[in-house]
């Protein structure tokens, strides 16, 4: 998979238009993105209605960030995977761009999914040790399947909780599914 700095991308992106696309959630991508991204969350990626709205081809290629690389690495995969070649995954992401002073749009900030997650299963933990010391012992369980969960989570680097909660009204931004400032 090709990389490509985020110094080397903003030069390149200021002699020649590049299609950068952002694969983070839109309420990540409405709180501050590279000037110039385009919001494609990674779950509703499409990469053959991608490379066809942008004309990727032979001679041109597609540059996919997201905040630190992971998610928008598995997005160029995903293009690999459908046959689009030319994908390039900027390191670092969006927190890179951000340290390296590069030009930003800024909007509505927002409480992070992974930080949403953390509230919930702290609070399922929680509600299942009080449940079962003042209700039933059985409550218990509650606890012992979200700390599973996060086990689960943890070597799978998948979490089920995220998925859930990024489908929840308040990360999402209009019908569209992408978000303006």
């Amino acid at each position: 998979m090709q990389t490509i700095s985020v110094k080397q991308l903003a030069d390149k992106q200021s002699h020649e238009g590049v299609d950068l696309i952002d694969v983070r959630m839109p309420t990540e991508y409405r709180e501050v993105h590279a000037e110039g991204a385009v919001n494609v969350p990674l779950d509703s990626l499409d990469p053959n209605a991608v490379a066809d709205s942008v004309g990727a081809g032979a001679d041109k290629s597609v540059y996919v960030i997201c905040k630190s690389g992971n998610r928008s690495s598995k997005a160029a995969q995903k293009f690999v995977d459908a046959g689009i070649e030319n994908v390039i995954n900027v390191d670092g992401g969006t927190t890179a761009w951000v340290d390296a002073g590069l030009p930003v749009v800024r909007g509505k900030k927002s409480v992070s999914l992974e930080r949403q997650v953390r509230i919930l299963a702290g609070f399922l933990a929680l509600l299942g040790a009080v449940l079962g010391f003042f209700v039933h012992p059985y409550f218990v369980g509650l606890s012992a399947f979200i700390g599973a969960g996060l086990m689960f989570a943890g070597i799978t680097d998948t979490c089920g909780m995220g998925m859930m909660l990024s489908k929840m009204p308040w990360n999402q931004c209009g019908d569209s599914g992408s978000c303006s400032v």
